[in-house]
């Protein structure tokens, strides 16, 4: 697990644009820097396919090995390339176009507005509250909820799995329990909205566009099962890693609540500079790839390290560790990803970080943290770059 962020960041940049790395004992590559990064992502020869990689064909990985879950976890267009990536994924994209984003819009301001009322209610008279298990992090549940029609009454129960998934002190035995877990509820899932179709994404996925293939059950489940993992936790991230950034410039943040600086740039240099997502496992070579002086062998595996490659000297600037939302270039970043598997979410996690930023500055502009930057701890996981808790005082 990670114990130094920016520690880790900072070592990984410079070992070059690729970096042999171990992870929990299994060797790996990782891509550090944006060009490379952008190139590998657009390379047909690095495949999702579990059965490509080396380690796993000679049985040296296994179903013991804690970070399995995050590459094997079903069938779904998070795991297979070219055509059958695109049958997949064709109808979450259709479920999530900036037309119907802007038709959600309404659900996902109310939302925001009875959160931020929760959260003045456990803040009343200078009390401390935890703005993550408050806003943050019911937020983007309950949207995901919505568009997958998934009652209320179930999200706390998903927040709590999908936790347990990612910790690093979860044991392998209760991390494949909880997969079969998750298995059954949206399997259950599927099965009723097949039975009662309503106007959400899960209804979407399972029935079939005129003249084409439908989703397997499977397929289906494999789809919801990601999708709710990715969107969730990659929106906690970046709206408190942007309250994070602002506190800690407060210049920065005079200028926003100002209106000098929009909140999308605010949003962009926060993906560029603390990304939600670290590390994202994995891809396999098909054949041998030569990066510089580096050759990623046919079978090894490549890690895609997000948050190195959004502080990339060469693409950002000498000042890439620096937050900085008067940049004078465009902040072109990668954070969710580039290519055929680019984030289908990335426009949804936009909308409600713009509506969920200025709500929250809005009705409490004097926000502050109550702890040192540097004592916010960070949970064990790997992959994602979350928080424990972000405890705060409410000044309007």
């Amino acid at each position: 697990m990670v114990r130094d962020l920016d520690g880790e960041t900072g070592l990984l940049r410079d070992a070059g644009p690729l970096a042999r790395i171990e992870l929990l004992g299994v060797p790996a590559w990782t891509v550090t820097r944006h060009a490379e990064a952008r190139s590998l992502l657009l390379d047909t020869r690095l495949v999702k396919d579990l059965d490509a990689w080396g380690l796993w064909q000679s049985g040296a990985v296994t179903h013991a090995w804690p970070l399995i879950g995050m590459i094997d976890a079903g069938r779904s267009m998070f795991t297979v390339d070219g055509a059958e990536h695109r049958r997949l994924r064709t109808k979450t994209s259709q479920a999530l176009t900036p037309r119907r984003l802007e038709e959600i819009r309404p659900d996902i301001e109310r939302f925001t507005e009875e959160l931020l009322d929760d959260l003045a209610a456990q803040g009343q008279d200078g009390a401390t509250v935890d703005l993550k298990s408050v806003f943050a992090q019911p937020l983007p549940m309950r949207v995901v909820g919505l568009l997958m029609g998934v009652d209320e009454s179930e999200h706390a129960m998903l927040t709590q799995r999908y936790k347990a998934f990612f910790s690093m002190l979860t044991p392998q035995e209760e991390r494949l329990a909880l997969l079969a877990e998750l298995d059954v509820f949206y399997t259950r899932l599927v099965r009723e909205k097949a039975a009662r179709p309503t106007d959400d994404l899960t209804t979407g996925l399972i029935l079939a566009d005129e003249g084409g293939e439908p989703l397997t059950e499977e397929e289906v489940v494999g789809n919801l099962k990601a999708m709710v993992a990715a969107g969730h936790e990659t929106t906690i991230g970046l709206i408190l890693n942007a309250v994070r950034a602002l506190l800690a410039h407060p210049d920065q943040l005079r200028m926003v609540l100002g209106g000098e600086v929009s909140w999308e740039t605010v949003i962009e240099e926060t993906l560029r500079w603390d990304t939600p997502t670290t590390h994202l496992l994995m891809r396999f070579a098909t054949e041998d790839i030569q990066v510089g002086d580096d050759v990623i062998a046919k079978g090894e595996g490549l890690v895609i390290s997000y948050r190195a490659i959004g502080r990339d000297t060469v693409q950002h600037g000498a000042d890439a560790d620096a937050f900085d939302i008067t940049r004078a270039a465009p902040i072109r970043h990668m954070t969710f990803g580039h290519g055929p598997h680019i984030c289908p979410g990335a426009g949804l996690s936009r909308v409600e970080a713009a509506i969920a930023l200025p709500a929250l500055f809005g009705r409490f502009p004097g926000l502050r943290l109550v702890v040192a930057d540097d004592e916010i701890r960070k949970l064990p996981v790997m992959t994602q770059n979350d928080m424990e808790s972000f405890p705060v005082v409410l000044e309007s």
